[in-house]
């Protein structure tokens, strides 16, 4: 059995120069528990934190081994050796921070999503062209163990075209986590369908027609946006694409799955994340083939976790276009 087909290649390639000065600005949850702890398995280079609670940056600093904290930004974007700030904040607040840092030079890693709305996503597009500097967005699904392999299954021709694609996810998902979401008009597609929306973009291209359907929960209480959404994306292939996301089921019978169905075989896997989240559980996959050894089913075991492990690959994707 050919060991070139075999390789999964789902780990996110790290570039030949990575030592960059990295600042942080704001040190909540998603820094505490999936930012910091990948960087520091990767050896990555951060030099300095700030956040509006001073005590939090001390605090995370403490723990993750920062030299510097901050008072302010201004403080944070005048030391030379930083070359990156990774901005982890609500979106409302990314635009005026994103535009101090390109106006100091920074290269830029901003939390998704972009902006809360289109103009400001836009402009500080058009302030990082402007300014000569990078902008990723950290959209780190893309990078998920179980995604990254059937991309490389599918780019390898194990299922032949892809007629249908799908993520179902039903699950009890914990938004007391993030309080300053309870009043945030869009909810559900903004700050977590689209992560689903970006992996299947970066497996299957983009679409030439996209709709999406979106309903509250009667027991989501006082929280103002949508939690359970339908996404349908469809390509000029005929290839079509679900995303159906459930975030208040209070049965033991959760699911988070991914599906792409073939004209010579099929893949399916689970989020192991959504399962028990922010702890989660490594992604499943499974394939079958009927153009490679049709008479075996595939199962992989996958190295890692979407939260920390694929935090890595927005950053790596960003320092390589640095270089």
């Amino acid at each position: 059995m050919s060991d070139e087909l075999l390789d999964l290649d789902y780990k996110p390639h790290m570039p030949p120069k990575t030592d960059y000065g990295i600042g942080i600005v704001g040190c909540g949850g998603i820094v505490q528990y999936a930012v910091l702890p990948t960087y520091k398995k990767h050896g990555l280079n951060v030099l300095a934190c700030h956040d509006i609670n001073h005590a939090t940056a001390e605090s995370v600093a403490a723990e993750f081994d920062i030299p510097n904290v901050y008072e302010n930004l201004e403080e944070l974007l005048a030391n030379p050796a930083i070359e990156i700030v990774e901005i982890s904040v609500p979106p409302r607040y990314q635009l005026e921070i994103a535009r101090t840092c390109i106006a100091a030079g920074k290269h830029l890693l901003c939390q998704k999503p972009l902006a809360d709305t289109l103009p400001h996503a836009a402009e500080i597009v058009r302030l990082a062209r402007e300014g000569s500097v990078k902008l990723a967005v950290n959209q780190q699904l893309r990078w998920g163990q179980g995604l990254r392999a059937a991309k490389t299954l599918i780019r390898k021709g194990w299922i032949g075209q892809v007629v249908d694609a799908s993520i179902q996810v039903s699950v009890n998902t914990p938004w007391q986590m993030w309080p300053w979401l309870a009043i945030s008009p869009r909810l559900e597609v903004q700050y977590h369908s689209i992560h689903y929306i970006d992996a299947m973009r970066s497996i299957l291209g983009d679409p030439i027609w996209i709709t999406s359907r979106h309903a509250r929960n009667p027991l989501q209480g006082e929280i103002v946006g949508e939690t359970k959404t339908i996404t349908v994306m469809d390509y000029d292939t005929d290839l079509q694409v679900l995303i159906a996301d459930n975030h208040y089921n209070h049965s033991d019978d959760y699911f988070a799955v991914f599906r792409f169905i073939g004209t010579e075989g099929h893949i399916t896997g689970t989020l192991g994340a959504m399962y028990n989240y922010p702890d989660g559980r490594p992604d499943t996959l499974q394939w079958s083939s009927t153009r490679y050894y049709p008479e075996k089913r595939f199962e992989a075991k996958l190295e890692g976790k979407w939260i920390p492990d694929a935090f890595i690959g927005p950053t790596a994707s960003l320092m390589q276009a640095i270089q």
